[in-house]
């Protein structure tokens, strides 16, 4: 299939709805940008599937943004960046077009670490999947291997944020066990990731239970600056980005439930089309 070479909008994609945390940012940092986003929520979430369904549905979700016009597509999923990003970029994008780029969130947050943590003890939260691939831990010790990294998998979050419970009485036990788990496992981290696009919604809650030294770490601000900085550092990517301010949304499921469940991440309402992947 050939792709056009006209410029197009930033792609951001998720399994679901996470990923509006990072596009948020990012249109706060970058606002004169076109985005079109898209989340697969009718497969979500990825957190517990495996590495090659993973990479299968993200390889997918990459095509269709590419089709519809992206030069870059942000992975605003940890899983999809833990995952697939990697094979992606060595094996898929030069067959698909050396050209075009995919990026993940992951490493942004890695890179900024060191500079936060005095302690060099760091704790991950994330979904399983996030954790067993060690993707954090590899990456953090790429640029500071002196950092000890300890992570502990949340497999309840995800589901309190997408069924309106982060606020709720009931979100409490599962934020403070999971917590409680952290700190325990190394009582000198100084510094917690939430690497996952979800947890910014339970912040209130992880901050109730996190020791009051502990700095909590959200990614969507690191991940804006860090394509602010990719963009001066690749100008011909920059100029195949539309600048006209707009953002589409795009599902893999129903638009009028993603329109509901996007307004919790959003606070704004929004119109939203429905997109088939296979």
């Amino acid at each position: 299939m050939k792709l056009s070479q006209e410029p197009g909008p930033i792609g951001v994609f998720d399994s679901g709805y996470g990923g509006l945390t990072i596009l948020h940012q990012m249109r706060q940092i970058l606002p004169q940008y076109d985005y079109l986003y898209l989340g697969d929520n009718a497969r979500a979430p990825y957190g517990t599937r495996s590495f090659d369904i993973v990479y299968q549905f993200t390889r997918e979700a990459v095509m269709k943004l590419f089709e519809m016009g992206c030069h870059l597509v942000i992975l605003g999923c940890n899983t999809a960046s833990a995952k697939a990003l990697r094979t992606i970029q060595q094996n898929d994008l030069p067959k698909i077009d050396q050209d075009r780029r995919v990026l993940g969130i992951i490493r942004p947050t890695a890179e900024c670490i060191g500079k936060i943590t005095n302690s060099r003890h760091v704790g991950i939260v994330a979904t399983p999947g996030t954790i067993k691939s060690n993707s954090y831990p590899l990456e953090i010790n790429k640029f500071y291997p002196d950092v000890k990294v300890t992570g502990e998998a949340c497999p309840m979050w995800v589901p309190l944020v997408e069924n309106y419970e982060f606020d709720s009485p009931g979100a409490d036990y599962f934020v403070e066990k999971r917590i409680n788990n952290l700190m325990r496992k190394d009582p000198e981290i100084d510094a917690i990731i939430l690497g996952c696009t979800h947890y910014p919604l339970l912040l209130n809650k992880i901050i109730k239970y996190v020791p009051k030294c502990v700095q909590v770490i959200t990614q969507g601000e690191y991940v804006a600056n860090s394509l602010k900085d990719y963009f001066m550092r690749h100008p011909a990517m920059e100029e195949k980005c539309t600048k006209a301010g707009t953002c589409r949304y795009l599902t893999t499921e129903s638009p009028e439930k993603f329109k509901e469940s996007a307004q919790v991440f959003l606070h704004k309402s929004i119109e939203v089309d429905k997109v088939n992947l296979d």
